[in-house]
């Protein structure tokens, strides 16, 4: 079987390009942005015409799209993760590869959900802000492109290559400060929030089942627990061998801050402080992961802590 990965480089697509080069049945070709990627291309400004012509002549079986922003503006989030779909959808439309798509959406495209609930695939998509609004313009096209097409929406991965701009990317690195600088408090705000937090490689395990598979719409991809970030911390606390005080904090007023573990000032000597997520997702996400157990033969293995003890022990390198 021959796949198409694009994204390659991304937090995802690393492990989703290792996942699939472990398989001796899959020929694998990267395409991306990056010097390293077998053939150069930018979604967010190549033409569908363009990739028309490098499917026609690659011919692949599977087309996976792991690439995308998490950050930025509105107008680069549209370009990054709707405009670049569209390009896709239209090619392969227009190609007679006649590949399958597994396309990567996220748990931001259902937004707000009620504490205690599981979210499932028929919920009604409301995010609450422009990734969420991006990510989900994107499903609605694959959706409606008439394609042989999967959307896995992943919800909150984590493990390692976690960013270190993400939320527990902040939050170990405001851990690793403390460690360094001797503080024996951490100060951490917004700390309420439950997310259902998933390993990057069982996303990984995810994608290469749904490839293979005859699934169609959308499958949630996470753990189907929602975990209290404060919990979260407790965990990463002990997996560091941090022997302080971990001192909660309100969410500090005005406009939300970027993600957890904002850098403090050169001349505040006050132990780090966390703030909270900003995904638009509320106080409460947690995926109802039925339909992935059902129809891809799919259950998350890699249990939180396990994710956190990567995630220390990269962070930890930088001390």
């Amino acid at each position: 079987m021959r796949v198409l990965l694009i994204g390659a480089n991304g937090y995802i697509g690393r492990f989703v390009a290792d996942r699939l080069l472990a398989d001796p049945a899959v020929q694998l070709t990267a395409l991306g942005r990056g010097d390293d990627a077998d053939v150069r291309f930018d979604l967010a400004t190549g033409s569908p015409g363009a990739l028309t012509r490098f499917l026609d002549a690659v011919h692949p079986g599977v087309v996976i799209n792991c690439a995308g922003a998490t950050r930025g503006g509105a107008r680069d989030l549209t370009r990054h993760n709707t405009v670049a779909v569209a390009t896709v959808c239209e090619a392969l439309r227009r190609s007679g590869c006649g590949a399958r798509l597994v396309q990567i959406g996220c748990g931001s495209e259902y937004g707000p959900s009620q504490p205690g609930s599981s979210t499932a695939e028929d919920a009604v998509p409301r995010p609450g802000g422009p990734y969420g609004v991006s990510k989900l313009a994107a499903t609605e096209l694959v959706l409606g492109s008439g394609l042989d097409a999967v959307v896995l929406r992943v919800f909150s991965p984590a493990g390692p290559g976690t960013p270190a701009g993400s939320p527990l990317g902040r939050l170990a690195e405001a851990m690793r400060r403390a460690m360094q600088s001797g503080d024996g408090e951490l100060k951490l705000g917004g700390l309420g929030v439950q997310r259902d937090f998933i390993d990057v490689r069982d996303v990984a395990r995810a994608v290469h089942a749904a490839s293979l598979s005859a699934a169609q719409g959308v499958i949630n991809i996470g753990s189907g627990r929602a975990v209290r970030l404060r919990d979260a911390a407790a965990v990463l606390a002990r997996v560091a061998g941090y022997g302080g005080a971990l001192h909660e904090l309100d969410a500090p007023p005005g406009p939300l801050r970027a993600a957890i573990g904002h850098p403090r000032a050169e001349s505040d000597h006050a132990a780090p402080v966390a703030y909270p997520y900003p995904d638009g997702c509320g106080s409460w996400q947690q995926a109802d992961v039925r339909t992935a157990r059902d129809r891809l033969g799919w259950r998350p293995r890699i249990n939180l802590e396990e994710s956190l003890a990567d995630i220390w022990m990269e962070a930890a390198c930088r001390i």
